[in-house]
C-alpha cells in the first residue's frame, strides 16, 4: 500500500520523537513511511523523496527538525501538498529556535507548525488525518470515534477522583 503520509527527519535522533507520529497513524489506519533526510546535509535526496512521495501519492508531509529546522520549508517550497512542521528540543534554546524557524515562513510557502516535540508530533498526525479526512468518509468516521474516546477518556479519569480529592 502507498504511503498517504511521508514523515522526514533531519537525524536518526529526531526518530525518538516522531515514531510518536507513526504511532498515531497506524491506530487511525493510514498508511505512512519515514526517512532521514536532511535540507542542509542531503538536499538532492530530500528533493528525491519528496518528488517521489508525490508520485506514490503521498497527501501530507510531516517534517521534524532541530536547531535551524529548514527541513520543513524546503520541503513546502518543493510540493504543493500540506507540510507539517514538527519543531524539536535541542540547540541554544532547546527548542524555541526550532519553533520559530518552522513556523516564520515567507508569503506563498506555508507550513503547518505544531508543538514542540513529542505532542506536536502527535498532533501533527492527527492534523494529518484531519486533512486527508477530507476526502475520505471512513477516516473522518475513525476521528469522530476517537474524539469521543477522548472526551469518555477524561469523564473515566473524573469519575475516579475520589469526592475527597475534589476540595
Amino acid at each position: 500500500m502507498s504511503p498517504r503520509v511521508l514523515i522526514l527527519m533531519g537525524s536518526r535522533n529526531d526518530w525518538e520523537v516522531l515514531k510518536d507520529a507513526g504511532r498515531e497513524l497506524e491506530r487511525l489506519g493510514i498508511a505512512w513511511r519515514a526517512h532521514v533526510a536532511s535540507a542542509h546535509r542531503s538536499l538532492v535526496r530530500t528533493l528525491e523523496l519528496v518528488r517521489n512521495g508525490e508520485a506514490e501519492g503521498v497527501g501530507v508531509f510531516i517534517c521534524g527538525a532541530g536547531m535551524a529546522a529548514h527541513l520543513a520549508g524546503v520541503v513546502a517550497a518543493t510540493t504543493i501538498r500540506p507540510v507539517i512542521g514538527v519543531p524539536l528540543t535541542g540547540g541554544v534554546a532547546d527548542g524555541l529556535d526550532a519553533l520559530l524557524s518552522t513556523s516564520q515562513m515567507p508569503g506563498g510557502v506555508p507550513v503547518a507548525t505544531v508543538a514542540v516535540g513529542k505532542a506536536g508530533a502527535r498532533n501533527a498526525a492527527l492534523l494529518a488525518a484531519q486533512i486527508l479526512a477530507l476526502g475520505d468518509r471512513d477516516l473522518d468516521a475513525r476521528l469522530r470515534c476517537l474524539r469521543v474516546e477522548q472526551a469518555d477518556a477524561i469523564a473515566a479519569a473524573d469519575a475516579t477522583l475520589a469526592e475527597g480529592d475534589r476540595g
